[in-house]
């Protein structure tokens, strides 16, 4: 049966505003949900639900579909009704310095343990000198110094005494003690020692000797003396600390009860700051008495600015907010487990627990934590330690440069802080699937996939749905409300972005830019409203702004630049379609085939492909040609063609199967000597049995030769042969769609490609006989003829070749 040409009613499916409850957009309130998402929405509800360990959520779909701002939508909504989650401070860990102890406090008290603590130390500072300057102090301090002098001075005196005995004397000089001989009770000068006789010289000598025995024995036991007095001048002092810091700390631990970590750590700044007690003193007394003893200084900075006295408040929550969501948008590990800076002191890089810094799994813990996956993925370690972090319920904080081992400056290691976080990843189906196939670790992290649509079905209700969305976002943006005509048209325009008729985007952000512009056309000619014709001309602006390139590969071929031809007919050649991107335009235009056909073993030569620029499909698309050739028409014969298929003046990738119906009719047309009309472009790809597959860009493929013809001239026989399969996808512009109503353009939908024959060739295709042969004369009959003169020429040639001999090379 002839084909006849699609009705113009087939090409667009237009929105009837009239049909549109409601006038303008601000009528309608928002959408219960994102249009078309109800699965994904779904997901994300119960993935926020469940808390068993694993049940994470992975949010899959092409970006600008609004995946951001539903899952915020869902996840802030759950947030509300739940608790804020807890504060955490890191502390001094006072039995090992280089790892600072993690405490987890209830909401909103985290900043109130580093006041008090602050407060704390600053009692300290004022009341623990002035303990020690007291007067009970000062009396009990000296007392015991008289203690440790008169003990000194009693051993002194009975060393005095054993000296007397043996006719000497102790003398006091600046030198310390010097024994010297005496007579008559009196200390002999040494110029009369020196005249003395030499054995009573001798005699003093010995006794003196014997008298230094005695003295050492004396000085033997005055570092015993010393160390007593020591110890009990520090166990005055400690009792003194003890007892002024133990008032100050009771107050402060009062304030705490009921946290057992708190006051844990209380406890022990309590117990630190008696045992650093000189910390908080002078050097010296006010009144320059050095007898007064004071506490050694071991700490020299300001006691309040000390690091060990410091809470570091890393994440504090506000009652009655509900549970955390946050969106982390910066790459990098720190940016996801937090970090510790270093200062410069001295030249040397340091580092104390007040510059350990929160990251984001801080800032969530018990609530919700958005991340993009690429951006994840992208960064050294950032999805190792996410994977870690969910695993163990626990937050390392680390560098890169510790995890590579390159770090060198001194650095502490924070106590890793249980975790309790939903973790929402972003991403598309690549990055899903990529993950899901490489990596074990990631379906027992990520158990909940939220897939979002990429469209949804045209309906009525999805009309309503959508306007309800396209006035959310005009509040949004505070733009201006659209009128019924103008929602109708953004309608059509999703329905065009989805590629068809049948279904409308779920693109939101082109539909959002869209809105935009529209809204700033309708202010430039001075509507209140945004009606259909400022949508019109937001869209036209849009394809005019991204079109220099398209325009360029039009008036190449206008020009004969590029070989292609809108009339007359020829062998053996073809108008095929092609789409590209530029920038964020899909364009289509007319690609020149040529086949040649010839005598030869039986294949088809892809000249894409031995140039190394046809892709796998494209490939393939010819491989099923030559599958379908050989069936279809030599059956019972060797296939003895050798032919050559190739896109004319193409000098870049060719990758898809879509120009395969193409590339078979021009092989059928060398092969039956039949001329192709080339006022006709064709696209769809075949299967081998020739049957016609819809194909992707249609409208764009359409447009594009139409825009072409449009240049050399319209005359009423040019148009577009498209798979039968393909005509829901149709929403074509209103210029190609009055031009088919007017008679000069058209459109035909085969399903076979016998009726893309005719309709090329203007002859009859031939169906198979009752004898299993085509016609003769028909299209199909004089390819099968053509191939089975092949057949014979090369059996011919086989007949006529002598013989090898054996060992011929």
């Amino acid at each position: 049966m002839p084909v006849d040409p699609l009705p113009p009613a087939s090409l667009f499916r237009p929105t009837d505003p009239s049909k549109l409850p409601f006038t303008t957009t601000a009528e309608l309130p928002p959408p219960r949900e994102p249009p078309g998402q109800k699965r994904a929405m779904d997901a994300l509800r119960f993935g926020a639900t469940i808390r068993q360990q694993g049940y994470n959520v992975f949010a899959l779909g092409p970006s600008g579909l609004g995946k951001r701002h539903s899952i915020r939508a869902v996840l802030e909504q759950r947030a509300a009704s739940e608790p804020p989650g807890d504060d955490w401070c890191y502390v001094h860990h006072f039995a090992d310095e280089n790892r600072p102890k993690c405490l987890r406090l209830p909401c909103g008290r985290g900043r109130a343990l580093a006041r008090d603590v602050e407060a704390f130390i600053d009692a300290v500072s004022t009341r623990l000198p002035a303990a020690f300057q007291s007067d009970d102090y000062r009396r009990r301090a000296k007392e015991l110094e008289k203690a440790h002098e008169d003990r000194c001075e009693v051993e002194l005196a009975k060393a005095r005494e054993q000296i007397q005995k043996l006719g000497l004397a102790l003398v006091t000089s600046p030198n310390g003690f010097v024994i010297a001989p005496t007579k008559d009770g009196a200390v002999i000068p040494p110029d009369t020692f020196a005249g003395l006789p030499e054995p009573e010289r001798k005699a003093y000598q010995d006794l003196i000797e014997k008298a230094h025995g005695e003295l050492e024995v004396f000085a033997g036991k005055l570092p015993a003396f010393e160390h007593e007095h020591h110890d009990k001048l520090r166990e005055l002092n400690r009792a003194l600390a003890s007892s002024t810091v133990s008032r100050l700390a009771a107050a402060l631990r009062e304030a705490w009860e009921g946290l057992p970590d708190v006051l844990a750590y209380l406890k022990a700044v309590e117990q630190d700051v008696v045992d650093n007690a000189g910390a908080f003193l002078d050097g010296d007394d006010e009144d320059g008495d050095e007898k007064t003893p004071t506490l050694p200084r071991r700490l020299r900075d300001e006691p309040r600015r000390l690091p060990r006295y410091q809470v570091n408040v890393l994440v504090s929550r506000e009652p009655g907010k509900g549970a955390p969501v946050v969106h982390e948008e910066r790459g990098g590990l720190r940016h996801l487990v937090g970090r510790v800076d270093h200062r410069q002191l001295f030249g040397a890089l340091t580092t104390d627990l007040t510059l350990i810094k929160k990251g984001a799994l801080h800032e969530a813990n018990g609530g919700y934590l958005l991340l993009d996956a690429l951006d994840v993925l992208q960064h050294p370690y950032v999805w190792d330690e996410l994977k870690r972090a969910l695993r163990l319920g626990l937050v390392h904080i680390e560098s890169v440069g510790e995890l590579m081992g390159l770090s060198a400056a001194a650095s502490i290691e924070p106590e890793p802080i249980p975790l309790d976080v939903k973790v929402v990843l972003m991403g598309d189906r690549r990055i899903y699937a990529v993950l899901s196939a490489l990596d074990p670790d990631f379906p027992e992290l990520f158990k909940v996939a939220a897939d979002f649509a990429d469209e949804q079905p045209r309906t009525s209700e999805a009309d309503v749905e959508l306007a309800r969305l396209l006035g959310q976002m005009a509040r949004t943006d505070k733009l201006k409300a659209l009128d019924a005509s103008a929602v109708a048209r953004v309608i059509e325009f999703a329905a065009r972005f989805a590629g068809d008729a049948e279904k409308v985007t779920g693109h939101t952000r082109a539909l959002a830019d869209v809105l935009r512009e529209a809204d700033a056309w309708a202010t430039v000619a001075g509507h209140d409203l945004v009606l259909a014709e400022d949508v019109e001309r937001a869209l036209a602006e849009q394809e005019r702004r991204a079109g220099r390139v398209r325009e360029q590969v039009h008036e190449s071929i206008h020009r004969g630049l590029v070989l292609v031809s809108t009339k007359g007919a020829v062998v053996g050649q073809v108008n095929g379609l092609a789409v590209v991107r530029s920038g964020s335009l899909d364009f289509g235009f007319p690609v020149r085939i040529t086949a040649r056909t010839r005598l030869g073993k039986g294949e088809v030569v892809d000249i894409e492909r031995e140039a190394t620029l046809g892709g796998p499909l494209h490939s393939k698309g010819v491989l099923i040609i030559s599958g379908l050739l050989g069936a279809r028409y030599t059956r019972d014969a060797p296939f003895s063609l050798s032919a050559s298929v190739v896109f004319e003046q193409s000098y870049g990738p060719v990758e898809g199967d879509s120009a395969s119906a193409a590339e078979l009719f021009a092989l059928l047309s060398s092969l039956a000597d039949a001329p192709l009309s080339q006022a006709i472009a064709v696209t769809g790809s075949v299967d081998q049995y020739g049957r016609v597959q819809p194909i992707g860009g249609v409208n764009e493929k359409v447009e594009g030769f139409f825009d072409v013809c449009r240049q050399a001239g319209l005359t009423g026989e040019q148009g577009v042969i498209v798979p039968a399969s393909n005509v829901k996808h149709l929403m074509l512009k209103r210029d190609v769609v009055q031009a088919v109503k007017d008679g000069r353009f058209r459109l035909w939908a085969i399903e076979h490609i016998d009726e893309g024959l005719e309709l090329l060739t203007g002859q009859p295709a031939g169906g198979v006989g009752a004898d299993g042969a085509f016609p003769a004369g028909s299209v199909n009959g004089k390819v099968a003829a053509r191939l089975a003169a092949l057949s014979e020429q090369a059996r011919s040639f086989a007949k006529d070749k002598p013989p090898e001999r054996p060992g011929t090379p």
